[in-house]
């Protein structure tokens, strides 16, 4: 009867010994800090490499842009061991997705920090029916057969230009990505590498823009 009693505290501390040393390598977040937050309502671009407003819909945003790639440069960060980057982009007219057949895509955005990327993509705004669908990889990394629009927080705003009068060829994304940095400077980059090789305009034909931008350092207790 004593050597059960011994055996089960011991389970029992076993046990619990194990739960701590779990929950001792919990991370957790110490510090969350915003350093930079844009939605250009107030026309302000500093920082910004390649910054230029446009107005659509009564709306100020960071546009519009093709093959182009912006940036911004933040410096003295507060510290930190992470840096979360939240935009919201706008994905306009005829994207394809996925396909690689030399002369419609793939259509490809991306992210990342300083000079290293760490968020490619594709979308597409093509409808999809039974017999024809042109797959997006967002929201997972290119390459992924996604639906077109999947992930989008809105679908039904009209085109901005070759189908600026059709409804649904714009869609909106809000992208978030957490990464590894600890820096005091960082400079957060995105753009994309469009293909529309039979377009006399392809910026009429597949462009982008950005609507809003927040980055946060985070700094966790590892």
């Amino acid at each position: 009867m004593r050597i059960g009693k011994w055996l089960w505290r011991a389970s029992i501390g076993l046990i619990l010994g194990l739960v701590c040393a779990v929950s001792s390598c919990v991370e957790t977040v110490e510090n969350q800090i915003v350093v930079y937050s844009n939605d250009f309502s107030d026309l302000n671009l500093a920082g910004f490499e390649n910054g230029k407003l446009f107005i659509w819909r009564n709306d100020t945003i960071a546009g519009i842009y093709h093959n182009e790639q912006v940036a911004v440069n933040l410096q003295e960060l507060p510290a930190h061991n992470f840096i979360k980057v939240t935009v919201e982009i706008l994905i306009h007219d005829s994207w394809d997705g996925n396909p690689d057949d030399g002369i419609s895509g793939p259509d490809y955005w991306y992210l990342g920090l300083d000079q290293t990327e760490t968020f490619r993509t594709t979308f597409s705004n093509s409808p999809c029916e039974s017999t024809f669908c042109l797959y997006q990889s967002y929201p997972n990394t290119f390459f992924r057969q996604n639906t077109p629009k999947t992930g989008a927080i809105q679908t039904n705003l009209p085109g901005l230009c070759i189908f600026g009068a059709f409804a649904n060829y714009t869609t909106r994304y809000q992208i978030e990505e957490l990464i590894e940095h600890s820096n005091p400077s960082v400079k957060v980059f995105m753009g994309a590498e469009l293909k529309q090789v039979n377009s006399p305009d392809p910026i009429c034909d597949e462009s982008w823009s950005i609507s809003k931008i927040m980055v946060e350092a985070i700094q966790t207790n590892r």
